[in-house]
């Protein structure tokens, strides 16, 4: 039996690009002086310690000011717009391990760090690998294309620029709401077949006994809410999984409809990341992207961003479906990549969390 169309969604979260870039305060928040003092003076006792920084919590990391703004765009990510900047971080003044310190200190106060690959990394690097996506067993995190529209894993991401690209390399957000009521007023027709689950490559992350594709819809209407999951590369590889359910011509009128709604610059924000910026984006109402870009020769001088993934307590509810890519659906401890033998661990810092 088809099941109703879920209504126009409304509030904050519902919003368009060009007026959004007009409306810089309602997502750039800028550090001051003293939150950086204090920011310094968390790393530093944290680090005289000799934790791992994997090892990390809140009560580690106290902010008794700062706290309040990151409070502040936690509920922004959750109930608000969907996204943050915070802006101002002095990272040249940093070695890695302190910039990465503080960032992850930052994290602790937004939510619990997630696994981002098999290899269990919580803190990620992105950066150009000199890989091709044609693979499937690469990331597209991993090269310098394009990556197009997408979600991931994981109830927010945040990213801390350490390096920009020499040329390219922009953000681009959208609201999945205000896409789903564009698909909605346009072509109903189509927007059925994203409200039915769908085949994703899983790219070789496979946890014991599960599918090597998962099944879930483009668009989850669960408790009121819409909840996008997506990312058309992995869409279409896993049609090499010959028990995959087929795409139809129609699902890819649907894709092509979806995608060109995204790329609609009436529709979607673009920001260039500067270096000590840290962008935080809320995956269950924002899908995000990069454009591709062109790196320096010097590897030190290459573009290089530091990335997250959290899940944070309070937040919305999620179908059961997502256990199957989330590994559960408890709130707070639910999203990231964990197969067999995945311990959480930051190798480039030599941490292990337990």
């Amino acid at each position: 039996m088809k099941s109703e169309m879920p209504p126009l969604q409304t509030g904050k979260s519902v919003w368009y690009g060009p007026a959004m870039n007009q409306r810089k305060e309602a997502w750039i928040l800028t550090l001051t002086a003293t939150e950086i003092i204090e920011l310094e003076s968390a790393a530093e006792k944290f680090q005289q310690r000799g934790n791992s920084i994997g090892e990390m919590d809140k009560k580690q990391f106290e902010l008794p000011i700062f706290s309040k703004k990151l409070a502040v765009l936690k509920m922004q990510l959750i109930e608000g717009i969907g996204f943050g900047l915070l802006k101002g971080l002095p990272i040249t003044n940093y070695s890695s391990k302190e910039a990465a310190t503080i960032f992850y200190g930052i994290g602790t106060h937004l939510g619990n760090a997630r696994s981002q690959n098999a290899q269990g990394h919580v803190l990620g690097q992105v950066r150009n690998m000199g890989v091709d996506s044609t693979d499937p067993k690469v990331r597209l995190y991993q090269t310098k294309e394009r990556q197009t529209f997408h979600t991931d894993s994981c109830d927010v991401v945040g990213l801390l620029c350490m390096q920009p690209a020499k040329e390219g390399g922009l953000s681009l957000l959208v609201s999945a709401n205000t896409v789903f009521n564009e698909m909605r007023k346009q072509r109903p027709d189509l927007l059925e077949l994203l409200l039915q689950p769908i085949a994703t490559d899983r790219r070789g992350e496979v946890p014991e006994g599960m599918l090597p594709y998962l099944l879930i819809p483009v668009f989850s209407y669960f408790h009121q809410k819409i909840t996008p999951f997506y990312q058309r590369q992995y869409i279409e590889s896993a049609q090499r999984f010959a028990d995959a359910p087929r795409l139809t011509p129609q699902h890819f009128e649907a894709l092509d409809l979806f995608d060109a709604l995204c790329n609609d610059p009436k529709l979607h924000l673009t920001m260039m990341l500067e270096k000590g910026d840290m962008q935080f984006v809320y995956n269950h109402a924002m899908l995000h992207d990069r454009t591709a870009f062109v790196d320096y020769e010097d590897v030190k001088q290459r573009r290089h961003l530091s990335r997250l993934w959290l899940s944070m307590e309070g937040d919305r509810r999620l179908p059961e479906i997502f256990a199957t890519r989330y590994g559960s659906v408890e709130i707070g401890n639910r999203g990231g990549i964990m197969v067999k033998g995945t311990k959480l661990t930051i190798p480039w810092l030599g941490g292990v969390k337990k």
